[in-house]
C-alpha cells in the first residue's frame, strides 16, 4: 500500500525504503497493550538489524489504528500526527515513548481530565524526544470558541490528517490491533506474542 509523503515518518529506515521490495505494515494502537508488546519487540530486537540483514529488501510501515472504544485513542494518535508534521524522523522514537507511557492514557487515567490537558501531557512527552512542546500543543489544542460560520466541531490542526488515516484503514477493513500486512495481504501467523527470534525466522523465510 502506498504511503503519502506527509506520513513518510511512519516508514522505518528511510535508508532502505526507496528500493524496498517487500512491505510490512503494522496496524497499531497506542493504547492497546498487545500493540505495545509487538512494537517493543520489533523496535528493540528486530528493526535495528534490518538495514544490514535485508538491505533494500523490506520496509516497515507504522499504520496508526484508532480504536474508538478507547476515547483517548483518538487523542494519542493525534499526537502522533502532530509529530509527523513537525519532525517525521522523531515519529518512531515518539511512538516508543508513548507506548512506554501508554497506561497514563488508559481510560481511568483520562476520564476526569480536560481534553486539552491530555494534549498538554502528550506534548510534554513529545518534548522528551526532542520536539518543541509548545509547537506540538499548538497543533493539538481545541479552541473553546466557535469556528467560521459558528461551527462547534472545529477540530484541531491535525484533524484532516487523522481523517485520511482512518479512511485508509477502513477501506482495508482493519479491525484488530495489532494487525500485520505483508505486501498488502494480512499475515495472520504473526501475533503480539512473537519473540525477536520468531520475527527473524519469519523474515529469513519470507524476505528474499
Amino acid at each position: 500500500m502506498a504511503l503519502a509523503p506527509k506520513f513518510a515518518g511512519q516508514a522505518y529506515s528511510a535508508e532502505v525504503s526507496p528500493k524496498a521490495i517487500h512491505t510490512i505494515e503494522l496496524y497499531l494502537d497506542y493504547v492497546c497493550p498487545f500493540s505495545a508488546k509487538m512494537f517493543s519487540t520489533l523496535y528493540n530486537s528486530v528493526l535495528p538489524s534490518v538495514p544490514k540483514k535485508y538491505p533494500a529488501k523490506v520496509q516497515f510501515l507504522f499504520r496508526q489504528q484508532i480504536q474508538p472504544w478507547h476515547p483517548s485513542s483518538t487523542l494519542v494518535h493525534e499526537a502522533g500526527a502532530a509529530v509527523l508534521r513537525l519532525a517525521p524522523d522523531k515519529f518512531w522514537p515518539f511512538s516508543e515513548a508513548l507506548f512506554e507511557h501508554q497506561k497514563e492514557f488508559f481510560d481511568v487515567n483520562v476520564v476526569h481530565e480536560a481534553r486539552n490537558d491530555t494534549y498538554k501531557r502528550l506534548a510534554k512527552l513529545a518534548g522528551s524526544v526532542g520536539l518543541e512542546e509548545n509547537e506540538v500543543f499548538e497543533l493539538l489544542e481545541i479552541s473553546d470558541k466557535p469556528g467560521e460560520g459558528g461551527s462547534l466541531n472545529t477540530g484541531n490542526m491535525v484533524t484532516d490528517d487523522i481523517k485520511l488515516m482512518v479512511k485508509a484503514n477502513r477501506r482495508l477493513g482493519v479491525h484488530v490491533t495489532p494487525t500485520v500486512l505483508f505486501n498488502g495481504i494480512e499475515e495472520g501467523s504473526i501475533s503480539s506474542s512473537y519473540t525477536g527470534q520468531q520475527w527473524e525466522e519469519w523474515l529469513d523465510k519470507n524476505v528474499k
